[in-house]
Formats: structure tokens, C-alpha cells, sequence
């Protein structure tokens, strides 16, 4: 077998990384013959429940499983890595506002960022933890990673927008592509139904309730979040650590032909963005290791409206964490 791949898990022993670490181990991500070690982030009072999760992984008796690291050292934990989830943060509760997640959360990933100075030359970071754009800006600007090695989860949002399309529609999920979400992991994002396809027609020709896709459809996707919340008295985490999985899946192979993936990287001005913004973006890659931003896609004024929106949302969360940067 090759030599294993090395992959950090930051917050693994909570909810969203105990719905991913097995399917890591598992090969679901990088693949049947590539063998993985893990190792885990935790904060000092969950080192007890991680051990408990290693427990659990030695259990399943992985054939690819080479090695778990634990500890509540991130520069241990990022040690010679070539991949690393940054999922740990607080998560967002009932009645709690995006700015007390920046302010609860932005000093972990100061620590993190220069932590990840530690990781392989090859390293790609994706944040999970919320509000993950702002934290991801935040790493970034605190490690001497290249700003292009780092992404945030945008995933989680198109997986939301191709389900009810499709529901809407009455056709499978598979049938949804061409599904961008620019901006932020918020609720001001902007789920692009205009240039989304159904079945290999624009979205637009198969449903035709212009109202339910500027109204209902966008506010829906929006505030899905927090609509789970109210259901289950915490936030997302299955559907939370699938994105993630895909996320990377997506970054690490081939974009199908005439598809496109959600994910928000560092800006260097396209579309009009602010530089250095981590922005969501529609993205193929090319099979060779190179992610791109899909260019040209147009716009009507209604969408450029949402667009400017949340576009001056991750401006204003830019300049609470400024001190940070």
C-alpha cells in the first residue's frame, strides 16, 4: 500500500466529527487503497470522550486505519498533515446571533492558523466550524499556508438547494446540478436557482413559480439551519459532516463534466468580490489537483441584489475580527 495520508480532525469528539471519522477510516474519501491516519483535535476536558471515540474506531478493526493521534495540541495535531478539518468551534444555539459565534470562536483559529505552519507542503484546509467563512479568513491570516491551500463549507448549502429543487421539481436529487451558492454560510447567502439545471434544463423552465424561487426556495435555504435547531434543540451535524466529506471528495477529483461544486475560497477579485474575502463560489476541478472558479455566469439584477448582500455581509464580519487578522 502507498504511505498513509495524514488528516487532522479538530472538535473530533463532537457531533460533526463523529458522523465523519468513520467514513474517513472507512476510504470513503480518499479512496479504498489509500490508507489514512488520523489525528485528533480536542479541547482538555474532551480528551476523555475522544479517547472513547478511538476506542470505537479501533472496534470497527478498519483495514485502512494505519494510526489515531489525540491531543489537545494543534500543533500536534497538524504535525506533517495533508489535509485537516477545522470543525471544532461552539456551536450555534437557540437565540444565538452570527456575532457571538465570531466573537466566541474567532481566537481558536488565530491558534489554529499558526498551528497549521506545522502541516505538510501539501496541505488543504477546509473549515466546518462556524461562521466558517470569517473563521477560515481567520486561519488563513494567522499561518504562512498559502492562502489557495485553504476553503470553507459551502457544500452543506447546495446539498440543501439540489434537495428541495428537486423536490419541487418531483425529479431525484441526481437530477439537480449546476447548483451555486455564493457568499457565506449564513443566512443571506444566495442559492443561485438561475443557473441551476433540472434534468439538463435551466431551473427556471421546470419550475415556473417565479415567486416560490426568489421567495420561499431562497428563504427556506437561508434558514435551514436554524430551522433544524428549533427541530431538534441542536444544530446540524449528520447532514453537516456529509457536506464536509463531499466537500473534500470534490477538491481532490474531477468535476463531472458540465457540473460545478459550492465552495467558498479566498477571493482574488472575481466577480467583483473584495480581494482576500473568503467567498462562496461555484468551482470545478480539473483532475490534476487544480481548483478553479466557474467564470461568466450571469446574473439578473434580482440576483445581483442578493449577491451585494451577502457580499457586504462578509465585509462587515471582516471588520468585527479586523484585531484578528
Amino acid at each position: 500500500m502507498t504511505n498513509p495520508i495524514r488528516v487532522a480532525v479538530s472538535g473530533a469528539a463532537g457531533q460533526i466529527a463523529y458522523s465523519m471519522l468513520f467514513r474517513i477510516a472507512s476510504g470513503d474519501v480518499f479512496g479504498k487503497d489509500r490508507p489514512v491516519q488520523l489525528q485528533l483535535l480536542e479541547i482538555p476536558p474532551a480528551m476523555g470522550a475522544l479517547e472513547g471515540v478511538v476506542m470505537e474506531l479501533d472496534d470497527c478493526a478498519f483495514p485502512l486505519l494505519s494510526d489515531v493521534v489525540i491531543s489537545d495540541n494543534p500543533e500536534v495535531a497538524f504535525d506533517g498533515i495533508s489535509w485537516a478539518w477545522l470543525v471544532g468551534s461552539r456551536p450555534r444555539g437557540p437565540g444565538m446571533e452570527r456575532s457571538d459565534l465570531i466573537q466566541a470562536n474567532g481566537p481558536i483559529f488565530v491558534g489554529q492558523g499558526q498551528a497549521l505552519n506545522k502541516a505538510a507542503d501539501d496541505v488543504r484546509i477546509m473549515v466546518v466550524g462556524n461562521p466558517c467563512n470569517t473563521n477560515c479568513l481567520i486561519a488563513m491570516s494567522n499561518s504562512d499556508v498559502s492562502n489557495d491551500r485553504f476553503s470553507a463549507m459551502m457544500r452543506l448549502d447546495q446539498n440543501r438547494s439540489q434537495s428541495l429543487l428537486a423536490s419541487k421539481a418531483g425529479v431525484p436529487v441526481s437530477q439537480v446540478t449546476n447548483m451555486a451558492v455564493w457568499g457565506n454560510h449564513s443566512n443571506n447567502q444566495y442559492p443561485d436557482f438561475e443557473n441551476a439545471l433540472i434534468g439538463g434544463k435551466p431551473a427556471t423552465e421546470v419550475i415556473t413559480d417565479k415567486s416560490w424561487l426568489q421567495g420561499e426556495f431562497i428563504n427556506d435555504i437561508q434558514n435551514r439551519g436554524a430551522t433544524v435547531i428549533k427541530a431538534r434543540g441542536a444544530s446540524s451535524a449528520a447532514s453537516a459532516a456529509n457536506a464536509a466529506l463531499e466537500h473534500v471528495v470534490s477538491m481532490e477529483n474531477a468535476t463531472p463534466a458540465n457540473d460545478w461544486f459550492s465552495a467558498a475560497i479566498c477571493s482574488d477579485g472575481q466577480y467583483g468580490v473584495d480581494k482576500g474575502l473568503v467567498f462562496g463560489y461555484p468551482m470545478r476541478n480539473d483532475g490534476n489537483g487544480n481548483n478553479s472558479i466557474v467564470e461568466g455566469l450571469q446574473m439578473s439584477d434580482f440576483a445581483k441584489k442578493q449577491f451585494d448582500n451577502v457580499h457586504d455581509e462578509l465585509r462587515q464580519e471582516r471588520d468585527v475580527v479586523k484585531d484578528l487578522l
